[in-house]
């Protein structure tokens, strides 16, 4: 199921994000360290071997909303955007962060010239961030953003519930 906002398509699926072989980049729900840690980012450091965090680490600390790119090394990607979410009820404003997480890691996949990109549902896991209040952020966040896209060409969701597979479709499509 796909659909288009300003000429880019969205898609939502339920799987695995270290394993997007049609992706040209996937998003890291990273640590403030960008090293490798549990849920998201410890799968994508897993999968792409000890370079990643050779590479990432250097740049880090990042702040939350933040966002920065490396080499995939042993994913099937060229690239890994990692974000640093909000952490909900400490991060502030937390609607700001997590819509700037995903905005400054469009604007990085624009800069960069990816045309096809990743992302997990950052911020509801450990962070806590309730999930049908993320969906809309991200939604909107997409809606704002995606006119002023003109490399990226697909957006997939990869979720990791069946749960969050039918929230992201229902606010999606």
């Amino acid at each position: 199921m796909n659909k288009k906002i300003s000429g880019v398509r969205i898609e939502c699926i339920k799987g695995d994000i270290a394993a997007q072989s049609d992706l040209d980049a996937v998003v890291n729900a990273a640590n403030k360290d960008l090293v490798t840690g549990g849920g998201v980012a410890g799968a994508i450091h897993r999968q792409a071997g000890p370079k990643l965090e050779e590479e990432s680490a250097k740049l880090g600390p990042i702040k939350p909303g933040q966002a920065v790119i490396t080499g995939a090394y042993q994913l099937p990607n060229k690239f890994v955007i990692h974000c640093l979410g909000p952490v909900y009820g400490k991060d502030k404003p937390e609607d700001r962060l997590l819509s700037d997480c995903y905005r400054n890691a469009l604007y990085l996949a624009e800069q960069n010239k990816i045309e096809s990109i990743g992302f997990p549902a950052v911020s509801t896991g450990a962070f806590a961030y309730p999930p049908e209040k993320a969906v809309g952020i991200v939604k909107q966040t997409v809606e704002e953003v995606a006119p002023k896209l003109s490399n990226v060409k697909k957006l997939k969701f990869i979720l990791h519930s069946e749960t969050d597979l039918k929230l992201y479709k229902k606010t999606f499509f």
